[in-house]
């Protein structure tokens, strides 16, 4: 299954507003849904804070110009929430998962979505 795939079948297709898969070392986009607004400096950005995942709580989340306020600061798993928008971020070894959700759907459920295909990233050497 390519990186596309993924984004588009296991994250689009369960229902996340928009997704992308970046690479842990650079944040550089190797997947994305269509409409997925990430800069580079926002990447590299996300990329930092899982070197330092409480700067989270303190400096939030930014992803396409909106900042989330961060609600889970940890080594693999970084979220964060706006209004009733959010976003979910899942590190493996070589990559990073990004999941948005909007207000119609549940952070539970974008949480459930995301930390699972990370534990199958995680589980075949990803």
């Amino acid at each position: 299954m390519s990186w596309q795939q993924y984004v588009d079948e296991q994250l689009i297709g369960a229902g996340l507003s928009q997704a992308a898969i970046l690479g842990s070392n650079d944040g550089g986009v190797w997947a994305k849904s269509s409409t997925f607004p990430l800069s580079k400096p926002e990447g590299e950005g996300l990329v930092a804070l899982f070197k330092n995942p409480p700067d989270a709580f303190t400096k939030g989340i930014v992803i396409g110009n909106i900042k989330y306020m961060g609600i889970k600061g940890e080594p693999q798993s970084i979220y964060g929430k706006k209004g009733a928008t959010g976003c979910v971020l899942v590190r493996t070894t070589q990559t990073i998962i990004v999941g948005l959700y909007d207000e119609k759907f549940q952070p539970g459920q974008a949480t459930v979505i995301v930390e699972k295909l990370g534990d199958y990233l995680r589980d075949n050497s990803y």
